[in-house]
């Protein structure tokens, strides 16, 4: 039997995320939220993707789920051409650890290890030897070199955020999911931590969806998707934070 094209994995080549017609419920009856209704995106590899719009819009909805750690009511997602819909908790668990690196509002450190420690923290989970080289490398270009033996009460916010980018990028992923990743810092020290993210799509290719509510944030980005109402309802290229203000202004008055 063979299967619609609206349910075909999406080339390896064009795009590392995508989903098709993703719908999320919340409740039953009258009192049923639609947090999405019927999203369908594709995350081109390479590139840094935003993801933005007004509160209850279903942009964090939409992380979750493209990140495997929600499921869609309907609709297919796929990790390169895993349909992840299609696999048990144990083996979405395994592609998480492998596929997919994770930065948060918070960056969910783990305290009684020290910097170093954390950032290798998922490789030790998945029993993988780290290389050397790449670590100090990656180290290197996170500017910790010198706080690697530090726990995180002994770092600055913004040390501890480039702890959680270097952990998310030291496997290597398939891509990399941020979650308003500069919403618990200063402006400027919020400024280091994007042009980081900013050089790790431009220098390792890392491919990147970051859920932001900040224009600034944003116009760091290769492409800004816009929410309203559980629906993409606008797409733009690399635009100005000015240009993403009007852009949400749009939006938020649907």
């Amino acid at each position: 039997m063979g299967t619609t094209a609206i349910h075909a994995a999406p080339t390896k080549t064009t795009s590392v995320v995508s989903a098709r017609d993703l719908t999320r419920q919340y409740g039953s009856g009258e009192t049923t939220v639609h947090a999405l209704r019927g999203v369908s995106v594709e995350v081109a590899r390479g590139e840094l993707t935003a993801v933005m719009g007004p509160s209850g819009s279903g942009k964090s909805t939409l992380m979750h789920i493209l990140a495997g750690l929600d499921r869609p009511t309907a609709g297919n997602v796929w990790i390169g051409d895993t349909d992840i819909g299609k696999l048990g908790d144990t083996q979405l668990t395994k592609l998480r650890r492998e596929h997919i690196g994770f930065i948060f509002q918070f960056f969910n450190l783990l305290p009684m290890l020290t910097a170093k420690e954390n950032i290798l923290l998922p490789m030790s989970i998945a029993g993988a030897k780290p290389d050397p080289a790449w670590v100090a490398d990656l180290t290197r270009a996170v500017g910790l070199d010198e706080r690697l033996s530090h726990r995180p009460s002994e770092l600055s916010g913004g040390q501890q955020q480039r702890v959680a980018i270097a952990r998310a990028l030291v496997s290597k992923p398939t891509v990399m999911f941020a979650d308003e990743p500069t919403g618990n810092l200063d402006s400027r020290t919020s400024g280091e931590i994007l042009e980081l993210l900013r050089t790790s799509v431009s220098s390792y290719g890392q491919t990147t969806v970051m859920v932001t509510h900040d224009a600034h944030a944003a116009a760091i980005a290769d492409r800004i998707l816009f929410l309203a109402d559980g629906l993409i309802v606008k797409d733009l290229g690399p635009s100005s934070s000015h240009e993403i203000l009007d852009a949400l202004e749009e939006v938020t008055a649907r």
